[in-house]
């Protein structure tokens, strides 16, 4: 098949640091590639992919500063996107609701993965104006905020990765470890306080955007005066395989409907077990006792700190390689393309 994949313009695909997005997208398009497809990638200009690579901006916008308005390169892109449209079998986008209306009017059958929170209250009104787009999403518990609203859903995938993400790390670490961005509802307050009832050390990594420094500044920096917190910063994928694989346990503090978190099965790949609270996906993510424990509360995290030992660090990562590889996101996808294209019917 001849498949366009669109991706978000804010991190390379890969990224070098922080982008969760923009990582699934190279690990499904480099997929689809060794299945032989004809792929092409819609990103910015300093992407690394075995697809042809089409960009309207040279370099990604995050770490580049391409001015205050994002948007206008996601439609320059979206704008050629649609100008090949017809040469494609099937345009898989990753923008969210940015290319509903250019979907709308494209006679190539397009599919929109939507990656982040919709419980907001835009959401609903917005497929209510586009009832007839075809979606995916991440996790079932992405979807609940729009029960009640007619949405074409052609499936829940769960996000994978490739065979080199997976790397058992057997013996327990000796700190726990958290990796998420530094904003209120990622609640990494609560991996400290954890720690410090614990007396067990913890890592920190993770970006800081602009719209979490004050809180980062007012309620984190504070705290890593304290012996046992490090903080490390935004680090790339050597050095997060590391802090995952050599950790106890990876603390999830989440205080949000997070769509799916990237992160524990990362951990999970390295045999690290996830300690997470009871948001989002958590719960279709985590198999208690097996992969994880989930737990509220820094109470609730601190027991499941002293528990961690019942899990298996070989049968955690034997079960993530089962439940989250890249081929079993792929082979959903395709089956999805197939429907739409008309030929899996």
């Amino acid at each position: 098949m001849k498949i366009a994949q669109v991706a978000p313009l804010y991190e390379p695909v890969p990224p070098r640091l922080y982008g969760g997005t923009e990582r699934v997208v190279s690990y499904i398009t480099e997929e689809l590639v060794r299945r032989g497809h004809e792929i092409t990638l819609f990103a910015s200009g300093d992407s690394r992919t075995k697809a042809e690579l089409v960009s309207v901006i040279p370099s990604s916008i995050r770490l580049n500063h391409h001015g205050p308005d994002p948007y206008a390169y996601h439609y320059l892109q979206l704008t050629e996107v649609s100008a090949q449209a017809d040469v494609f079998d099937i345009i898989h986008c990753h923008l969210e609701y940015l290319g509903f209306p250019f979907s709308r009017f494209c006679g190539t059958p397009s599919l929109h993965t939507l990656h982040g929170r919709l419980d907001l209250p835009y959401w609903a009104p917005m497929m209510e104006s586009f009832p007839d787009v075809s979606l995916v999403s991440i996790s079932n518990s992405q979807r609940r905020p729009l029960a009640g609203v007619d949405v074409h859903w052609m499936d829940t995938v769960y996000h994978g990765l490739p065979d080199y993400c997976f790397k058992l790390y057997p013996e327990k670490g000796k700190y726990l470890a958290y990796y998420s961005r530094m904003s209120q509802e990622k609640r990494p307050d609560l991996a400290i306080e954890a720690a410090k009832r614990t007396g067990i050390p913890l890592k920190m990594a993770g970006k800081i955007g602009a719209e979490d420094l004050d809180y980062f500044t007012r309620e984190i920096r504070p705290k890593l005066d304290d012996p046992l917190i490090e903080y490390i910063g935004e680090i790339g994928d050597k050095e997060r395989t590391e802090l995952l694989g050599n950790a106890m346990a990876l603390l999830f503090p989440i205080e949000w409907p997070e769509p799916f978190g990237l992160v524990m099965i990362e951990a999970m790949a390295n045999g690290t077990p996830v300690i997470a609270r009871p948001f989002g996906a958590v719960p279709e993510v985590v198999e208690e006792g097996v992969t994880g424990l989930i737990a509220d509360g820094v109470d609730g995290l601190v027991e499941a700190v002293g528990m961690i030992d019942r899990i298996d660090r070989q049968r955690c990562y034997l079960r993530a390689r089962e439940r989250f590889s890249v081929k079993a996101m792929v082979d959903r996808y395709e089956k999805v393309y197939l429907t739409l294209t008309g030929e899996g019917v």
